[in-house]
C-alpha cells in the first residue's frame, strides 16, 4: 500500500482555526494549540450568550413596561393580571415598544384595564 502524507489537510484544518481566533491576543491567535482552545472557548461564550440575550430583552421590556405603567397607578404585576383577566393578548416586546414610541396609546391601554 502506498503511504498517504496528509499535510493539506492538516494545513487546511489549522488555516481555519486561525482564521476563527483572528484578532485575538497574544499566541492565542499564533500558536495552533491556543488557537483552537481559545475557539473552543468563544464558540461556548457566543452559544451562552445567544440563551442570555433572550434573558436580558425580556427583563428590559419588563423594567420598561414597569417604569411605563407606575405613572398610571399600576404596578407591573397588577398590569400583566388585568390584561389576562381582559383577555388582552400582547406581548411584553410590544408593549414595551408602544409604552416608548406611542405613550398615549400605551395610557388609552392602561385606562381601558380599570
Amino acid at each position: 500500500m502506498v503511504r498517504v502524507k496528509g499535510g493539506m489537510t492538516t494545513r487546511r484544518k489549522h488555516k481555519k482555526v486561525l482564521k476563527m481566533a483572528k484578532g485575538f491576543w497574544q499566541t492565542r491567535h499564533k500558536s495552533i494549540k491556543k488557537a483552537k482552545e481559545a475557539v473552543l472557548h468563544a464558540g461556548e461564550y457566543a452559544f451562552t450568550g445567544r440563551k442570555n440575550r433572550k434573558r436580558d430583552f425580556r427583563t428590559l421590556w419588563i423594567i420598561r413596561l414597569n417604569a411605563a405603567v407606575k405613572p398610571l397607578g399600576y404596578k407591573y404585576n397588577k398590569f400583566i393580571n388585568a390584561l389576562k383577566i381582559n383577555k388582552i393578548e400582547i406581548d411584553r416586546k410590544i408593549l414595551s415598544q408602544m409604552a416608548v414610541e406611542y405613550p398615549q396609546v400605551f395610557a388609552n391601554l392602561v385606562k381601558q384595564l380599570k
